[in-house]
């Protein structure tokens, strides 16, 4: 046993890496990708440390290129869960047990790791893997997972040193305690940062975990569970399970030792989780922690009195960046009718200067979505605003998945507030804009609140203070990540916690200490050093 309180490194956000022409950083990141083109994986599950190829097997397959095939993974069945669970179950006593500082030292390794010799490996695989230009990439699967894990070493220690006041003659103490039983982690492909997140950090509060990535991210997220490993994660604490959402998802949640589910997806399956969990309830342990990010339909608003070319900027950027496929893409704009055609000219001439192409070409701004159902949705919206009287399409609109799924960066231009592409989730390069009437702002503000079911992210642009003020109060509940002057997407790890209400999830903020005390169960103790060895009080000395 230390006898030492620790206190861990300071966490500073990872500087970002540029890229530029000549940069020692693009050469290593030119040659990781060339080195995984030329790989053919065959990606078993990890239980219990061990390699499990179970014979069901899905390609590894790239969406800007569909002749680019990284090879294959296994798929888990209701077996390997069960498997799996075994696995957490044996190794929870001892990993529990280890002293804090000790679980500590092997995520601020794993930071470490991924800052250096993994850094263009895990780069590389989220740009061929999942679609993600290089600095989209460097800002998700270096930077903002690299924070997520100091990060979270610092608030663990911040948790555990916050203890409850005492009074003379007594000690009292808060343990904090894993949960009872194991956290069902389900990643999605756009953050491999997200994938990495989900599962350590109930990991990193001693808690053992099964890990279902999305199935189109495997390959990233296989090679973070490789980079934990080397950093000296032990076996069975994170159990790597890919396959179906039903093969994988129905036995974790029938298992008796579900102890929380930590998930960011699609609203409907959310949903269907809490549904799930609920009718098995009388089956757990104890009542299960559901943690979800969700869904979002984005949004940004602006005031006549605004700076038009930071505003130009922001739509660009927060609508196409990674193909609007951010959980924060600004999928929605509204933009007085004064300044509109400035506003417009300037978004134009940006987009025209904007490539679309693979992502192995650094030059481009924008490359493919995801797979195959992803395009077909976003093409139905596309199709839709095409033949709708209530809106045209003022820029893009073309799509071709010939060679990778690749769809242009579209704007529709409605006259309905409520237009569909205006209230549903498109998650896709589609920024719909509607144009109100500049005395119409309250009206605006109150519908937009009401116009979908999300609250994730949004956005507004104002010089006047007294206004942003005003359109602040009035989205107070719109957005749980409120961005003034700025676009909607772009949260940092220890700077904006992320996460968002109403349809958009549970609102446990990734990147703070709200999310990691959700993996803790809080036991109070009080010592009394002198108790009392008489029953009676004073007041009892008379009638």
């Amino acid at each position: 046993m230390a006898n030492g309180i620790f206190t861990p490194p300071l966490p500073k956000n990872e500087s970002i890496k540029d890229y530029a022409p000549g940069s020692t950083e693009k050469k290593l990141l030119k040659q990781a990708l060339n080195d995984l083109c030329s790989k053919s994986f065959d990606i078993p599950l990890i239980i219990g440390g061990k390699e499990v190829r179970t014979g069901n097997t899905a390609k590894l397959k790239s969406p800007s290129n569909h002749s680019r095939c990284f090879g294959q993974y296994h798929k888990a069945t209701n077996e390997h869960v069960n498997m799996a669970a075994k696995a957490a179950e044996r190794a929870k006593e001892e990993w529990s047990n280890l002293p804090w500082h000790e679980r500590a030292g092997i995520f601020l390794k794993a930071a470490e790791l991924l800052s250096g010799k993994w850094r263009y490996t895990l780069n590389a695989a989220t740009m061929l893997g999942q679609g993600k230009t290089v600095y989209q990439a460097e800002i998700d699967s270096a930077c903002e997972l690299i924070d997520f894990l100091n990060f979270n070493v610092y608030y663990m220690n911040q948790i555990y040193n916050e203890q409850p006041k005492n009074s003379r003659g007594m000690w009292n103490r808060l343990e904090y305690m894993p949960l009872e039983g194991f956290v069902f982690a389900v990643t999605p492909f756009n953050f491999t940062a997200i994938a990495g997140n989900l599962p350590t950090a109930p990991a990193m509060m001693g808690n053992t975990v099964l890990w279902k990535p999305a199935s189109s991210a495997v390959l990233s997220a296989y090679l973070l569970m490789k980079l934990l490993q080397e950093a000296g994660l032990p076996d069975g604490v994170i159990n790597f399970v890919p396959g179906s959402g039903g093969q994988v998802g129905q036995p974790a949640f029938e298992h008796s030792s579900l102890a929380g589910i930590h998930f960011t997806g699609s609203t409907s399956v959310f949903q269907g989780i809490w549904k799930t969990i609920g009718n098995n309830i009388h089956k757990y342990k104890s009542y299960p922690r559901i943690v979800g990010e969700t869904g979002g339909k984005d949004f940004l608003i602006a005031h006549n009195d605004c700076d038009i070319d930071a505003l130009a900027v922001a739509c660009v950027r927060g609508a196409f960046e990674y193909q609007g496929q951010k959980c924060s893409a600004l999928s929605r704009a509204y933009f007085p009718k004064s300044i509109w055609n400035t506003v417009w000219d300037k978004i134009n001439a940006i987009l025209d200067d904007i490539t679309v192409g693979e992502v192995t070409d650094f030059s481009n701004f924008v490359s493919a979505v995801i797979d195959k159902n992803s395009f077909d949705n976003i093409k139905s919206y596309i199709d839709y605003a095409k033949e709708s009287p209530d809106a045209k399409i003022i820029f893009g609109g073309k799509y071709d998945d010939s060679k990778g799924n690749f769809i242009e960066p579209t704007v529709i231009l409605t006259t309905d507030p409520h237009f569909k592409s205006m209230e549903e989730e498109i998650f896709g390069p589609v920024l719909t804009c509607y144009v109100y009437d500049d005395q119409d702002l309250d009206r605006t503000l109150e519908m937009l609140d009401a116009t979908s079911i999300y609250a994730l992210t949004g956005a507004i642009f104002a010089k006047n203070r007294y206004m942003i003020d005003k359109m602040s109060k009035t989205l107070k509940h719109s957005a749980g990540n409120f961005y003034i002057n700025d676009k909607p997407t772009g949260a940092v790890v220890g700077q904006q916690p992320f996460g968002g209400a109403r349809g958009s999830g549970t609102n446990d903020k990734a990147g703070s200490k709200m999310n990691l005390l959700r993996w803790v169960s809080m036991r109070t103790i009080k010592e009394t050093f002198t108790p009392s060895v008489e029953y009676g009080y004073p007041h009892m000395g008379e009638k």
